[in-house]
């Protein structure tokens, strides 16, 4: 903010019924002047409404992806190269959006900045997030590009087998949109950024709020790359076993491996790193904690939202400042209740529900 606009935040929030007029006599400046300034702390998301309520909760910021999601489940062993009877399903996805959703869902007031077309399809998105209580005022509706769209076929088990994605509408959160929303990335008490982002946005905004606590999906082996030069810049990484050895360039083959990739990620200035070992469960390591922990085998309905579950979990777990195991543990239950539901996201997911799961999951904890 400027040092005019600070000034009148301090008058709004010592009265918040002043008027323009008032302002303008309290600052000895002009009325259209203080109109201007109330109109622009209004699109930087400082000021609601016309009696100047300051937008003052707590609130944590997710920059990333939205898509359609056209999914298709086949009733029987996936045939590649062949027609499957089987089921199609269509949902909103996109990991930025589907983290979103997850931690609404928590009860963490979320604000999303994210790019739709203006289309259909990105009407149906922005209407579904308001109704999640997601604040997406300030996202991009572009002309240019359609709503991303999300093709994934999944096997018999659930498992992703190929997809096919379209997200240039996503080249518009660059750096001048980005800029144009640093107050709401600013006043976050963290940031949630996806590998869907482009490159030099990511670096943009990881090196423009230093001290920020920024959570990094790395979404793909293709996308994760987009971090190996700001790794001292993300508080918490979650790649899975592929993504986090393109990243460290480190092939992992047995405990020791895995021990050297998690340490390489400290080494280079990450805070956190949790590596997502499938069935094998999940890597961690903070520098005073390393331990891998495993819990019951599940049967997946849908495999597609489980790593946004997981990674909205770790975020849930640093606002309450949980332990290392208790993180692990909260957000792999919240990624077992993303499993067990055809949606991308469970629309039961609930810090109750992620409860009562953790406390029926079994868990065994052991070193790398």
């Amino acid at each position: 903010m400027t040092n005019r606009e600070n000034e009148i935040i301090d008058l709004i929030r010592k009265n918040p019924m002043i008027t323009q007029n008032e302002l303008a006599e309290k600052l000895e400046i002009a009325r259209s002047s203080v109109a201007v300034h109330i109109a622009n702390l209004m699109k930087k998301g400082l000021i609601k409404g016309k009696r100047y309520i300051l937008d003052e909760t707590p609130y944590i910021c997710v920059i990333g992806g939205s898509n359609v999601d056209i999914q298709g489940f086949p009733n029987e062993r996936l045939v590649l190269a062949d027609s499957n009877p089987g089921q199609i399903k269509i949902s909103f996805g996109g990991v930025g959006r589907n983290i979103a959703e997850n931690t609404s869902r928590m009860s963490i007031p979320t604000k999303l900045i994210t790019a739709v077309g203006n289309d259909d399809y990105g009407q149906s998105i922005l209407n579904q997030l308001k109704i999640s209580e997601i604040d997406c005022q300030y996202s991009m509706v572009s002309d240019e590009f359609p709503t991303s769209t999300y093709l994934p076929i999944l096997d018999a088990d659930g498992d992703m087998k190929a997809a096919i994605s379209q997200m240039d509408v996503l080249k518009k959160l660059d750096i001048d949109f980005i800029e144009r929303r640093r107050q709401i990335v600013k006043n976050a008490r963290l940031c949630v950024i996806d590998a869907n982002l482009p490159e030099e946005s990511i670096e943009y905004l990881t090196a423009s709020f230093p001290g920020k606590e920024f959570f990094f999906d790395t979404v793909s082996t293709a996308k994760a790359i987009k971090a190996k030069n700001i790794l001292d810049k993300l508080y918490f990484i979650k790649p899975n076993k592929l993504e986090a050895e393109k990243l460290a360039g480190i092939a992992i083959g047995n405990s020791d491996d895995l021990r050297r990739c998690g340490s390489h990620f400290l080494e280079k200035g990450v805070k956190h790193v949790v590596i997502s070992l499938g069935n094998g469960g999940n890597y961690y390591n903070d520098g005073n904690s390393e331990f891998v922990l495993e819990a019951d085998k599940l049967d997946v309905v849908n495999a597609t939202g489980a790593g946004d579950a997981f990674m909205a979990g770790l975020v849930y777990s640093r606002l309450e400042e949980f332990s290392a195991e208790l993180t692990v543990k909260f957000a792999t239950a919240a990624s077992a209740m993303a499993l067990s539901h055809a949606n991308t996201v469970n629309p039961n997911i609930s810090v109750e529900n992620i409860n009562k799961v953790m406390e029926r999951m079994n868990y065994v904890k052991r070193l790398s």
